[in-house]
């Protein structure tokens, strides 16, 4: 199981997470990345890498 922490104070809205899933996770709503399909998840932690500003958490549970 996933969990995936999106930090809305950090999270400018700059869409590189939703750019970067291979597998479409992210939605961008109201001007910040909401994971929208984290069942869809590989665990590959592209969108913690490329975050900017470090505002993604991936957790295996």
């Amino acid at each position: 199981m996933v969990k995936i922490i999106v930090n809305k104070d950090k999270c400018t809205g700059c869409g590189t997470c939703v750019d970067t899933c291979p597998v479409g996770v992210y939605e961008l709503k109201d001007g910040k990345s909401v994971p929208v399909n984290v069942g869809e998840c590989l665990v590959c932690r592209a969108c913690e890498a490329q975050c900017p500003e470090g505002a993604i958490q991936v957790i295996e549970e």
